[in-house]
């Protein structure tokens, strides 16, 4: 950098960011502008300028560069419920992230996925199983998804008041989860009243919890396309939240809006509308013709001024113009990168997410007796299923049947047979492929799914439908090999990977044991261990509903929520939301709320006391749901406004509180305004709502005059 580009006064980290960005952006033709606008921006040699690539992932780690941890994948981290967990994990791919960023830096390199602008976490509702990006979800809960969400952009962004650690981004605003295929075409028709009560929530709360950067959703909301819609970019992320970050489209969605849309004709009107409704950078080539629409006089410099100086305005409190020593994340280094510290987390965040569906006659933990295992099904050694999508890469992996082996141990005879493929009926089968079942004291069948079956468009090689499933069962050959397996009379434990609901109605009846293992990361293989013989009870709770069958589903394209997830659906599920089994048992007493009725105060204080009367150190996730009066129209069924962890020795008992105010009592009317209906409301506190087994918990009524 010459002396005369140090003193400009973009480069006085002593101005605010304001006068530094008026600065820099007032030295720019209107050629270097747009040039800046667009995801790998290029240098401007003449003010120093660096080139920078924005696109970058982190959904459950560093992704896509390399040697990182890799955490379990989006959906596992909601089943753990544990905000402070999600946290730490947040934090140690920041620290990651900062750590590679410095590495690119010192190698002159600006390339995809080096920058420190990360485009997570994908906050979109899960509304449907067969969506095959729902693994990068936190699940169906607009509440869950808010919490945990904001404890990850916490985590990503950092609490220095002047620099931020990473840049965060929600996404994909909004009303989006699939069909895949239809993604780049798709209408999405909501209620005023399902949009702000199901499908802004989440987002609303990551606003609220200073996330950097919002992206827009290829599909349009009623009519708009997201990357162009006044009405969620101008009136309710900016004008009514007060959003004050960066808004970037997804890669190629402002071309569809006229190749796809036909909101537009030409690629320069398509680039002017979205930078008229506040979408400011361009993950795709769209953003070069700006130039022709101020030629055109579609817009004017002023609005491309606008959204630059909160692009430079990001990058500014990233520090990519301050001297590195003045940022208190400059020391990172890539000792960080998978750590033993970060790995022990990454065991952590896998043990917690693994949720026990069923136990009968308490065949799990594994007792001591069991000396011959038998492992089989197509996830047990695969390191597919340990990964999930948008992943990083680490050394080692541990498969399920890497973890299985190391914890048994030398004395026990552990025996292995892949027993079929994911996906494909097998067509040489021989008699003796399952013989080791017959001399086992148990048999672990790891079964479900890869996220080779589901996932993004043109991301998940075996999928039938662009990513997203057709059906919601196991293939018939898997089910066809647990069927097999049973003639052995020997016990069987179920291991299920997904990222997904799997309707698992007949293995349920078959199965002793059932465990949900999602797609727990590098140390997966370690945390089923380590459930499966009882070092640690088992404590992940379900963040999606598993239905009975597919029949239960609405139609995949409507929006509408009515009986979708477990706020709305009327029937019986396989599963519930909620729910997930200890090898402790849970009791809770002493439900209060303070006050009893509304005198127009806040907050609403919720007492409970759980107590653990099993056996076995072991945490509860307490669970609140709130019930509104059934004179409101359309509203859930109930909804959770939430959720603690607790870690309770035999015997010991503790009080649980939860602090709410009226937004968690309040519904929405069709045009989606707010209110707080009179009438009685139901808090209830405990296990789950309602499934297979009675609702472990208590009822208070609560009056709003």
């Amino acid at each position: 950098m010459s002396v005369s580009m140090s003193t400009f006064p973009f480069r006085n980290s002593g101005l605010s960011i304001e006068k530094r960005v008026d600065d820099l952006v007032g030295r720019l033709t209107l050629k270097e502008k747009i040039s800046q606008m667009v995801y790998d921006a290029p240098a401007v040699e003449r003010l120093g300028i660096p080139a920078y690539n924005w696109w970058n992932e982190c959904l459950h780690g560093v992704a896509r560069a390399g040697w990182a941890t890799v955490f379990p994948q989006a959906i596992g981290l909601a089943a753990t419920f544990d905000e402070d967990l999600v946290y730490r994990v947040a934090a140690a791919v920041s620290d990651e992230a900062r750590a590679k960023y410095h590495q690119a830096q010192k190698k002159r390199e600006q390339g995809q996925y080096q920058g420190l602008t990360f485009w997570t976490p994908n906050i979109n509702i899960f509304r449907d199983p067969r969506w095959g990006r729902g693994q990068e979800t936190y699940g169906e809960d607009p509440y869950l998804t808010g919490a945990l969400g904001s404890s990850f952009v916490k985590g990503l962004q950092g609490s220095d008041p002047r620099y931020l650690k990473v840049a965060a981004c929600a996404k994909h605003f909004a009303v989006h989860s699939g069909p895949e295929k239809d993604r780049h075409r798709f209408n999405a028709v909501v209620t005023q009243k399902d949009l702000h009560e199901t499908y802004l929530r989440a987002f609303k709360m990551l606003v609220d919890a200073g996330v950097e950067a919002i992206m827009g959703a290829y599909n349009r909301t009623n009519g708009e396309p997201c990357c162009a819609s006044g009405a969620l970019l101008c009136d309710i992320l900016r004008r009514t939240w007060g959003f004050k970050g960066h808004m970037v489209s997804d890669c190629g969605a402002i071309g569809d809006i006229h190749a796809y849309h036909k909101v537009t004709q030409t690629p320069a009107e398509s680039a002017a509308l979205a930078l008229k409704k506040g979408c400011d950078l361009n993950c795709g080539c769209m953003y070069p013709f700006l130039e022709e629409a101020v030629e055109q006089g579609m817009i004017f410099e002023e609005d491309i001024d606008r959204s630059l100086k909160r692009l430079f305005a990001a990058r500014m409190k990233l520090g990519m113009f301050d001297a590195e020593d003045e940022s208190p994340y400059s020391s990172l280094s890539l000792d960080c990168v998978d750590s033993t510290v970060h790995r022990s987390l990454a065991r952590e965040a896998a043990v917690k997410s693994i949720v026990l569906l069923k136990n009968n006659n308490s065949i799990l933990p594994l007792k001591s007796d069991v000396k011959r295992i038998f492992v089989t099904g197509p996830g047990a050694a695969d390191v597919n299923v340990i990964m999930g999508n948008y992943h990083g890469i680490s050394y080692p992996m541990v498969t399920i049947l890497d973890g299985i082996v190391a914890r048994a141990g030398k004395e026990t005879l552990v025996n292995y047979r892949q027993g079929c493929t994911f996906s494909r009926e097998d067509t040489n089968k021989s008699p003796w492929a399952l013989g080791e079942a017959t001399h086992a004291d148990v048999i672990i069948v790891v079964a479900g799914l890869s996220p080779l079956m589901e996932g993004e468009e043109g991301d998940a090689i075996l999928s039938e439908d662009n990513g997203d499933r057709i059906s919601i069962g196991l293939p018939e050959n898997q089910k066809n090999l647990i069927q097999e397996l049973r003639k052995h009379n020997k016990p069987i434990v179920l291991l299920i990977t997904g990222g997904s609901a799997v309707e698992i109605r007949e293995e349920s009846e078959i199965a002793d044991a059932i465990l949900y293992c999602w797609y727990p990361g590098e140390e997966g293989g370690s945390a089923v261990a380590e459930i499966l013989f009882g070092d640690t009870s088992p404590s992940g709770r379900l963040p999606i509903t598993i239905p009975r069958s597919i029949e239960q589903l609405p139609p995949f394209d409507s929006y509408d929520m009515a009986n979708r997830t477990y706020r709305y659906m009327t029937d019986k599920p396989l599963y519930p939301f909620g729910f997930g089994l200890s090898y402790s048992s849970f009791s809770y007493s002493k439900l209060k709320i303070n006050p009893e009725a509304s005198d127009g105060s806040c907050p609403i204080t919720v007492f409970v006391t759980v107590e653990n009367e099993g056996e076995f150190d072991a945490e509860e996730v307490v669970q609140l749901y709130i019930s509104p009066p059934e004179t409101v129209s359309g509203a859930p069924i109930r909804h959770c406004e939430g959720f603690r962890r607790v870690k309770l020795f035999p015997g010991e008992s503790q009080r649980v509180e939860f602090i709410l105010n009226f937004e968690h009592l309040c519904s929405f009317d069709q045009n989606g305004t707010p209110f707080c209906a009179s009438g009685e409301y139901t808090f209830t506190v405990g296990h789950w709502w309602g499934g297979r087994e009675s609702f472990g918990g208590l009822c208070k009524k609560f009056i709003v005059p």
